[in-house]
């Protein structure tokens, strides 16, 4: 396939499947601001969990909704009253876990870097060091949840360079956008492809996350039949 025939493979995709999950939520990482990205970073936390895509977004809009969308106000409302937050939400498999994870890395970034995640960037070496530092504020902030938080904030933070996901690696092999096996390199040859297209306000992060979409809700479940993209599909 022509780099120009993958340009337009990956706009229909975007169209069919929509953006990065952020500016869907109202959440404007473009703007730096810490505000916007601790309510990212909220979002990625109710992401990251073995839970489905709408009741992630539905617990994040509970918390919109209590105004609990800042470091000060996650600890202000306490153990009980962030599970009740996340219980009408529809999190209840995971209520008290979350609620107790929201609480210890919210009091650590406290303590250790003032409520802001931009100052722990700032203070983060490299890339690999950045992963790390997100680890390290509590428990339950794993791969998968620093991934998510990550990929978004790629352009934006200097040092956000995280690898691609599984489901999205899954996607992209599957469309025939790569053309090399080393997952090392999988990545830089998506953002070459990527760059030299002509797309205005559509960012890779929009592509990347499209890609994570397609992978964990057609590829990896094998829905071939009812996937937007199956003519294009190597394994259909």
């Amino acid at each position: 396939m022509s780099e120009i025939a993958q340009q337009g493979l990956c706009i229909k995709l975007v169209k069919e499947l929509g953006s990065a999950y952020s500016p869907a939520l109202g959440i404007n990482l473009a703007s730096m601001e810490s505000d916007e990205v601790f309510k990212w970073f909220l979002a990625s936390v109710l992401f990251g969990a073995r839970i489905g895509e709408s009741i992630a977004i539905n617990t994040y809009k509970e918390f919109e909704k209590a105004n609990v969308l800042s470091p000060k106000a996650v600890l202000e409302t306490g153990w009980q009253g962030l599970v009740d937050i996340l219980d009408r939400g529809g999190y209840v498999r995971y209520d008290f876990k979350t609620a107790t994870k929201l609480l210890e890395v919210t009091q650590t970034l406290k303590d250790k870097y003032e409520c802001d995640l931009n100052r722990l960037h700032f203070f983060a070496r490299d890339e690999r060091d950045l992963e790390d530092k997100l680890r390290s504020l509590g428990r339950g902030i794993g791969p998968v949840t620093v991934n998510i938080f990550l990929r978004e904030l790629r352009d934006i933070w200097e040092k956000a360079e995280p690898p691609l996901s599984e489901p999205a690696l899954l996607a992209a092999r599957n469309l025939k956008l790569l053309k090399v096996t080393d997952a090392s390199a999988t990545l830089e040859e998506l953002k070459t492809m990527w760059e030299t297209s002509e797309e205005g306000e559509v960012r890779f992060s929009d592509l990347e996350a499209t890609l994570v979409r397609l992978g964990k809700n057609y590829c990896r479940k094998k829905r071939c039949l009812v996937c937007p993209m199956k003519e294009k599909c190597r394994s259909h």
